[in-house]
């Protein structure tokens, strides 16, 4: 293995042969399927888990333990679930409007849902399941978590998209990082939105050398890496591995809604956008109807999580109907480089054979 480019120092820590990580992506995506297929083919399997109930994530955890015995992770998001609902009335009526040509009945006039906070249950369930890697999204762990979980010999990571983040999450005890940069599709992993409102937009290939320059700890590269000409030059860069959520998207175990794959493999590398309309933390998606009309409202959206509990009718009647212009298409820059229905063990293959022979190649000269 030491004779191996691709084997890092994030690989021994890990206890993985490649390292190519798959981004855990709530909302369904990331199936038991999926994350033991790439923790098979030598890589990390993650659950995204963050919206999911306890014995929901108990019973995934164990289905991708009947499917691989290597390791795997499980993301959460380690935000407060803080209500706010000041302007409900009023951002409510947007969507009922928004959401009309849907069927979904107006709610502007019903008292707002609360949002339940998981996270303690969660990571109980985590504890109590022997997963070998948490990850989480805006913020690390919080303290007395991450010592429970370091205790107990898992390892801890979070994503980050600033050198100052970074400098937070290593301090918090992370035993890795992973370098968000603007490409990436999904929610941005920025700590404070309330100073940087659409997320803090660092590329991926300026932040990652700066990130693995002042980090003590391994770092993995995310955003914009599809291929082996990514990863290779990822690791060039400073980092140990990459992160990898829009390339597995349409990968033949995942779980996104079909409306949602098709609307990925028509697209451009200039159709997406960064939007709070969503969820009301930033997010990089596909610009459809929705996010269109939305940001022609002129109002702001209510924070996260009210934001997203707010547009959850929507989103699941979208899903149903199979209307991909109200879904949330999460996507990165890079959608050019998405294969249809590949299985996932032959893309972490395909990823690192490319990238083996761009560094070996690069070692002979």
């Amino acid at each position: 293995m030491s004779d191996d480019p691709l084997y890092t120092p994030l690989c021994r820590l890990l206890g993985i042969e490649l390292p190519i990580l798959q981004a855990g992506m709530a909302g369904g995506p990331t199936t038991p399927e999926l994350v033991a297929a790439v923790s098979e083919a030598g890589g990390l399997g993650t659950l995204g888990a963050a919206y999911m109930e306890p014995e929901a994530i108990r019973e995934a955890v164990r289905a991708i333990r009947r499917l691989t015995a290597k390791p795997f992770g499980v993301n959460l998001f380690a935000a407060p679930m803080r209500d706010d609902y000041s302007r409900y009335r009023e951002v409510q009526a947007v969507l009922d409007r928004l959401a009309a040509p849907l069927g979904v009945p107006p709610r502007a006039g019903i008292e707002p849902v609360p949002t339940p906070d998981r996270l303690e249950r969660q990571f109980e369930v985590l504890m109590e399941e022997g997963v070998p890697v948490i990850s989480t999204a805006f913020a690390p762990l919080p303290e007395r978590l991450a010592r429970a979980a370091r205790d107990a010999g898992r390892h801890v990571a979070t994503m980050v998209t600033t050198v100052e983040e970074a400098e937070i999450a290593e301090a918090a005890g992370c035993d890795f990082l992973v370098a968000q940069g603007s490409d990436a599709g999904g929610h941005r992993g920025t700590f404070d939105v309330e100073r940087h409102p659409n997320g803090a937009l660092v590329g991926t290939f300026s932040l990652v050398p700066q990130v693995a320059d002042r980090a003590g700890i391994p770092v993995a590269a995310a955003g914009g890496v599809m291929d082996g000409r990514g990863l290779a030059a990822a690791l060039l860069l400073g980092a140990q591995g990459a992160q990898l959520g829009t390339r597995f998207l349409t990968a033949a175990e995942s779980g996104a809604h079909a409306a949602y794959r098709e609307a990925l493999l028509a697209s451009r590398e200039d159709d997406t956008v960064v939007t709070r309309w969503f969820s009301g933390r930033p997010a990089r998606a596909l610009r459809n109807r929705f996010v269109a009309e939305a940001e022609r409202a002129g109002i702001e959206p209510m924070p996260f999580p009210s934001h997203n509990t707010a547009t959850g009718p929507m989103r699941r009647e979208a899903a149903r109907q199979g209307d991909a212009g109200y879904m949330a298409l999460w996507s990165g820059q890079a959608p050019r480089l998405l294969t249809r229905d590949t299985p996932a063990a032959d893309i972490v293959r395909e990823i690192a054979a490319q990238a083996r022979a761009l560094l070996t190649r690069g070692r002979a000269n």
